[in-house]
């Protein structure tokens, strides 16, 4: 039992990325946008994964900087894309969507081995065909956030997905130590490009989006910590994803129960719409399992 008790960090991190989603989503209400909200997110995250440096590594020569800094754009390119789903698309479809990263991860992991697609995995991405189906069906939803969460989910999947498996990749001969602190603070430059896409500067955001920008890019960050620490330190990145994956699960539910804590206006939709989501999260978790579990 011991040995798998890491796993409860990524069953941490699930409960965090679920706060973080509807802390930037009431940021988004409030007027801050995309560009700065990522730029903010980022510059959060730089600071507090430094400290990972004390946890080392063999580290790698100069000409290998371009590791780190392909890893940092695909992430900026992810949380980009997943904080556009959030901040304009419905946080009950969003969320459970970018579940579809576990499965991407199988399929590329697949791919770059060079092995045969297993028929687990083709079940699995029917699954996930069928939940984007499922929560793509909206009723009495916005359409508009229904497509923005389904476009921009995946595509952010997608990045996310990509960066996993170059992490797994790459993180053995730098160390975690030295790989990811670089990554974050490499993220957080390149964010400064974003600042000429500002709407307004930093200075003019209203003072009650504060309070949400920075919990959620605090919530953001520290779960990102626990993820990818975990992968990194532990390379149990099958279980951790699993476990990770209950985010969807814990997305709608919370927006169900807690929702107008944050003045989320999605469980204002009733209980039929969101007992579709529901049941859309129930199939990606589904075709998360199936996706990373089993020969």
């Amino acid at each position: 039992m011991s040995d798998r008790m890491h796993l409860l960090l990524p069953l941490f991190s699930s409960v965090l990325y679920v706060f973080g989603a509807l802390w930037v989503r009431r940021a988004a209400d409030l007027g801050v946008g995309v560009w700065r909200t990522t730029f903010v997110a980022n510059v959060f995250s730089a600071v507090l994964f430094a400290p990972l440096a004390v946890l080392g590594g063999p580290g790698q020569p100069l000409a290998m900087l371009w590791q780190p800094a392909v890893l940092a754009a695909v992430l900026v390119l992810g949380q980009t894309l997943g904080f556009l789903a959030l901040s304009r698309g419905d946080v009950t479809v969003a969320t459970p969507v970018l579940g579809a990263k576990t499965v991407m991860v199988a399929a590329l992991t697949v791919g770059l081995l060079g092995l045969e697609v297993p028929a687990r995995l083709w079940v699995a991405a029917g699954l996930s065909t069928g939940a984007i189906a499922v929560l793509s069906w909206s009723g009495r939803g916005s359409g508009r956030g229904v497509r923005f969460g389904l476009g921009a989910g995946l595509a952010a999947a997608l990045a996310f997905a990509l960066f996993d498996v170059l992490v797994q990749k790459w993180a053995p001969a730098w160390g975690a130590g030295r790989l990811l602190p670089l990554v974050m603070a490499l993220a957080g430059a390149g964010s400064l490009g974003m600042i000429p896409l500002f709407r307004e500067p930093l200075a003019r955001i209203a003072r009650p989006a504060w309070g949400p920008l920075a919990m959620g890019s605090v919530c953001i960050a520290v779960q990102g910590i626990l993820l990818i620490g975990t992968v990194a330190v532990y390379g149990d990145a099958t279980a951790v994803n699993v476990v990770y994956s209950a985010r969807s699960l814990w997305t709608v539910l919370a927006v169900w129960g807690v929702g107008h804590w944050f003045r989320n206006s999605e469980q204002g939709l009733g209980g039929r719409v969101l007992g579709r989501r529901l049941v859309g999260a129930l199939l990606m978790t589904v075709a998360v399992v199936l996706a990373t579990v089993g020969g």
